[in-house]
This record gives structure tokens, C-alpha cells and sequence, in this order.
């Protein structure tokens, strides 16, 4: 049975419990030095581990694979300690500096892994298969299995090596560089009467404001605030890519979509099909869109209206109200959920507290050495918040049911970790609107469920669009801030048929994800997840309590597959062909569906 909430809620996060003293914290400066004799140990065992010519001689590679995911552990640890701190207080100085220690160690694990890979490619083919069949191999088969053959492809060991410890001064620091832009990111704005300046976070919450006037004029703000930081912007997002293409073209990659493919475990057959459903289906959410702008009073939606709030929007939900939502639906669906979810509010996983100093944006982290997560946004009070809030608990979730599995079996693709976020929207969702008690209320709240399609079919696209255009661009030479622009625009226009009036030509310069240097092409993992879960989710309404074990079990499975084998698997769909994407487009079409036919009186003369 799981306990009410206890009310209120503390909307900042403790971080003590792992590294006391944050920045300063010598518990932190100890797992650094530990962590870095370590990797040294690996370096130097790995080195002195031959490739197993028989599958019994393999006692040197368990001792080295236990050592390799000990140090994945104490990676990840540090890395999230740091990377909540920098996204906690961006005027902490120390905190990139701490960053940059953790991304030099990583890179000499990631140095010492080329090693690691050349053991395994040198085993027989035979010898390989057999020893897959057997523990501790087998619980981490298709992890290991997945380097041998990524590492058949690379470079050699001492080129791949060199590429990781040239990255840090490179390419990661040319991420870092973005994050320091966007930390010095000031927004002028009038509140109540006073001039104030806002961080990138606050502003971007500014903009969904209901009075368009006001909407519009912050906007105008907010672009002019990115045109300040494009030169700063179009220099690091030039140099990740030159980075990323030379070391493609050094290994041989023409795809620009290969490694983001690879570290997502989709086939590009998979990836197309999904746009192409997509594109197919579009002309019913461009009538929404159009439907909306009427709703509006305008003509065309400019693209700051487009998740522009309907209706009286002037009631908050505050944050306590938010988390009790959230676990009553999420209890409905599976207990285990709700009660985990639970024990991130009442135990501080969650930085939620709007103030100055934050970074933008939202992300769950997870500790696996203490077994937790952390959740990082700013609660606004709006719905859209809650549905942030939904979204995070699920990739916490998802985590909190494979904290007992080998490291190496735990390392999932993003496009399933966005399926357990995303489907933990769609329950909350689901449930507000069929909650609702008039028609009005109702509109407002399956407008807001369908934005998050609009947000998956266009916006991403054309985040998608762009990013592949701009890596031909950039192939050819560097990228201007005029053509970086154009490209953005164009993308926009295409991925929303042309169907606003105005577009957001800095987009590339306010999208953090278009600089993350540990995952390129931050965007379709996203559509992937919002569709794959629809498709979950239509299978739990239908079995009910039962669907929850079976829902764990695909979680579970999500770093031992590709995401072609999981949905056969858990699914029995076919992801290479279109009738599963259809099947989950309809879905929410029909929400768009029943939105035009409760609006219909609304538009009429």
C-alpha cells in the first residue's frame, strides 16, 4: 500500500548524500583520484590480457570485464554528480572544473577501451560464440558482442586512442564552450514594473505566456538575446562537426546517420519508414494547427503560438498539486511506478524550484553506484511542468528496474530511454483529459496532450531535417550565421508544411541538444520514443494490471537488444515496416480528431 504524499514537498534536490560539500566536497575528490587508479589498473591489465584462444581460457578476460564495469560505475557516478551541479548553480566556478576532470578520465577510459576491443576481436570467431553461451559472459553477450563488431570498423586501437584524448581539448570543449554561453545567457524583461534579467530557462518559460501581444514581444526578445550569442554558438557547433566529420572520414563512415543509428541500435530502414508515416499523415495536424491560429484570432500561428496556451491557462498547478496528479495516475497504471515516484519527491531526487542560476531544460541522471536517481527542471506551475515531471519519473523508472543488472547490460539507447519518459507522460495525460468535466476544460487539455505530438512530428523533424542538411553544409566548409539561419528556417518550413506564419531562425543557437557531444543527432531518438510508446501504451490499456510485469520485463531488456528485436519480442511488431508507426500516428490523430469536433462551433460564422 503506498502512503499519501507528505505535504509540502521541498522543490530542491540533496546532492549530499553522495559527495557531501558539492563543488568543495572531498568525498568527491577521493572518487575522482580512486576512479583515476582505476583506469590506470585497466590500462595496465589490459595490456597484459591475451584474446582467449579457447573458451575455457578465459579467467584474465573476466577479472578485466569486472574491473571495465566497476570504472563504467564510477564514471557515471562522477559524471552525474557534475553534471547536476553544473546545471544547479551555473555561477559555480568550480563545477567546470571538476567537469573537466571527469571528461579527462573519461577519455583515458575510453583510450584504454580500444585496448579492450582489440582482445576481443582478436578471439576466433568460434571461440567467441562459445564463450557467449556461458556466464558471466552471457548476462552482457550483446553489449560485448556489439564492440566487437563496432570495433572491427574503427580505427586502429592507437588512432582511436588518440582521437579520445584529443576530444577533450577539442571536441567536448567546444560543448563545453556552448554550456558557457548559455550560462552567461541574459534575457532583459519587465516584471510587475521592474526591469529584470532572466536566465535561458526562466525566458524560455516566459514564452508561453497566454497574452499573444506579450508572447510575441518576448519572443522578439528572446531572439534577439540568441543573435547576441550567434557568433559564440556558430563557432562551437561549426567546430563539434568538423571534429565528428573527421573522424568519420578517417574511419571510412559516409553516413552521417551511422554512429547516431549504431548508439541508438535502429536500423536506418526503421528510422526512414518512421518519417516517411509520419510525413504521410501530417495534413490533419496542419489542420489542427490552422484550427488553432482560428481559435487565436490570426490567420497563420506564428511559431511562438504553436504551444501558446488555450483558454484561461491563469490557474497554476502547484508543484505539490503536480506530484499527487502524478502518483495517483501512475498508481493506476502499476503500483511499482507510483511508489517509486513517490520516494523521489519525499526523498529529494528532484530539483524543481524556479530561481536565477539554472540551466535550461530538464533530465533525470542516475547514481549506480548509490542506486538512485536525480531529476533537474524549473516547475512553473504550468501543465506543461507536470508532463516535464511525468516525463523524468519515467526515465528514473526505467533506471530504478535494471539497478541490479551487470553495468554493461544497463547501458540502453536513448530512443527506448525516451519510451519509458514518454510513456509516463502519456498516462498522466491520458488521465487529465478524461478527467475533465466540460467541453472547455476538456479542449485545453487534449490541446496540450496534442502539442506533444505536434512537438514529435514537426518540431523534432525538423530538428532531424536540419541537423542532416547542416552536416552536408558542413562538409563543404564552415557554416555560416546567415546560412546556419536558412537552414533552420527552411527545415522548419518543411517539417511544418509551411504552415505558420513566422519561424524561429536562432533555433539552432537555443537547442542545447545540437551540442551534446555524447550523443549526436539528439532529436529522432525522441519521435522514436513518443510513437514506440504509444504502441506500449495501447497494449497496457488493454491487459490491464497484467501488462505491468511484462512492461518491466521490456524494460529490462532494453540494453540486451536492438530496438527492431525488442518490439518483435515484447511487441510481436515489425518496426522495418509501416503498419506499427501507422497504428501509433492514429492514435494521435484521433485526439486531433476529437479536438476539431469539439472546436467546430467555435470557427463558425
Amino acid at each position: 500500500m503506498i502512503a499519501l504524499l507528505n505535504l509540502p514537498l521541498n522543490q530542491t534536490w540533496n546532492l549530499e548524500t553522495f559527495f557531501p560539500g558539492g563543488s568543495e566536497s572531498p568525498a568527491f575528490a577521493a572518487h575522482l583520484k580512486e576512479l583515476q587508479a582505476s583506469i590506470a589498473a585497466f590500462q595496465e591489465q589490459v595490456r597484459n590480457t591475451p584474446s582467449p584462444q579457447q573458451a575455457e581460457d578465459t579467467a584474465s578476460l573476466v577479472k578485466l570485464i569486472e574491473l571495465f564495469q566497476h570504472n563504467l560505475k564510477y564514471i557515471h557516478e562522477a559524471d552525474s554528480f557534475v553534471g547536476c551541479l553544473l546545471a544547479d548553480n551555473q555561477k559555480d566556478k568550480k563545477a567546470p572544473v571538476l567537469s573537466g576532470q571527469v571528461k579527462s578520465l573519461f577519455a583515458e577510459h575510453l583510450s584504454s577501451l580500444t585496448h579492450f576491443d582489440q582482445v576481443l576481436t582478436g578471439i576466433p570467431d568460434d571461440v567467441w560464440s562459445a564463450l557467449l553461451q556461458k556466464e558471466p559472459f552471457k548476462a552482457i553477450a550483446f553489449p560485448l558482442h556489439e564492440r566487437r563488431a563496432l570495433a572491427q570498423e574503427k580505427l586502429p586501437p592507437e588512432q582511436e586512442a588518440l582521437i579520445n584524448d584529443l576530444a577533450v581539448d577539442g571536441y567536448h570543449g567546444w560543448g563545453d564552450l556552448y554550456n558557457t554561453t548559455v550560462g552567461q545567457f541574459r534575457m532583459p524583461v519587465e516584471v510587475d514594473g521592474e526591469q529584470v534579467e532572466l536566465s535561458a530557462g526562466q525566458a524560455f518559460n516566459k514564452l508561453h505566456t497566454e497574452n499573444r501581444e506579450e508572447r510575441l514581444n518576448l519572443f522578439e526578445k528572446w531572439e534577439q538575446a540568441w543573435t547576441d550569442k550567434e557568433e559564440y554558438c556558430a563557432e562551437a557547433l561549426n567546430h563539434l562537426a568538423g571534429f565528428r566529420l573527421q573522424v568519420y572520414k578517417y574511419r571510412g563512415w559516409k553516413n552521417i546517420h551511422k554512429e547516431p543509428l549504431a548508439i541508438n541500435r535502429m536500423e536506418e530502414k526503421t528510422l526512414n519508414v518512421m518519417w516517411d508515416v509520419i510525413d504521410r499523415n501530417k495534413d490533419i495536424f496542419v489542420a489542427y494547427l490552422n484550427r488553432k491560429a482560428k481559435l487565436l484570432g490570426v490567420d497563420k500561428l506564428a511559431w511562438v503560438d504553436v504551444d501558446a496556451p488555450l483558454g484561461d491557462s491563469s490557474k497554476k498547478i502547484s508543484y505539490d498539486e503536480g506530484a499527487t496528479l502524478i502518483v495517483d495516475q501512475f498508481k493506476r497504471f502499476s503500483p511499482k511506478l507510483a511508489a517509486f515516484s513517490e520516494e523521489a519527491f519525499e526523498k529529494r531526487w528532484i530539483e524543481a524550484e524556479d530561481r536565477a542560476g539554472k540551466r535550461p531544460g530538464g533530465f533525470c541522471t542516475s547514481f549506480p553506484i548509490a542506486g538512485e536517481t536525480r531529476i533537474f527542471m524549473t516547475y512553473g506551475g504550468t501543465l506543461n511542468n507536470v508532463s516535464t515531471l511525468a516525463h523524468e519519473l519515467g526515465h528514473g523508472y526505467h533506471q530504478h528496474v535494471m539497478t541490479d543488472m551487470p553495468a554493461l547490460a544497463q547501458e540502453y539507447a536513448m530512443n527506448v530511454a525516451e519510451t519509458a519518459s514518454t510513456f509516463a507522460e502519456m498516462i498522466v495525460a491520458d488521465a487529465v483529459v478524461k478527467s475533465a468535466t466540460t467541453d472547455e476544460e476538456r479542449i485545453i487539455l487534449l490541446e496540450d496532450k496534442i502539442q506533444r505530438a505536434i512537438a514529435f512530428f514537426m518540431n523534432i523533424h525538423a530538428r532531424f531535417i536540419f541537423e542532416t542538411n547542416f552536416y552536408e553544409a558542413r562538409s563543404q566548409g564552415l557554416v555560416s550565421v546567415e546560412r546556419l539561419n536558412e537552414l533552420m528556417v527552411d527545415a522548419q518550413k518543411l517539417a511544418y508544411k509551411d504552415a505558420l506564419s513566422s519561424y524561429h531562425p536562432h533555433f539552432w543557437a537555443a537547442k542545447l541538444h545540437f551540442y551534446a557531444t555524447d550523443v549526436p543527432f539528439y532529436n529522432f531518438p525522441y519521435t522514436f520514443g513518443y510513437l514506440f510508446s504509444a504502441g506500449i501504451y495501447a497494449r497496457a490499456v488493454q491487459e490491464g494490471a497484467a501488462f505491468e510485469e511484462k512492461y518491466i520485463s521490456l524494460l529490462r531488456d532494453t540494453g540486451s537488444m536492438n530496438v527492431e528485436e525488442l518490439a518483435q519480442k515484447h511487441l510481436g511488431v515489425d518496426l522495418t515496416e509501416p503498419d506499427f508507426w501507422q497504428s501509433a500516428v492514429d492514435m494521435a490523430a484521433q485526439d486531433v480528431k476529437q479536438f476539431m469536433e469539439l472546436t467546430e462551433a467555435k470557427v463558425q460564422v
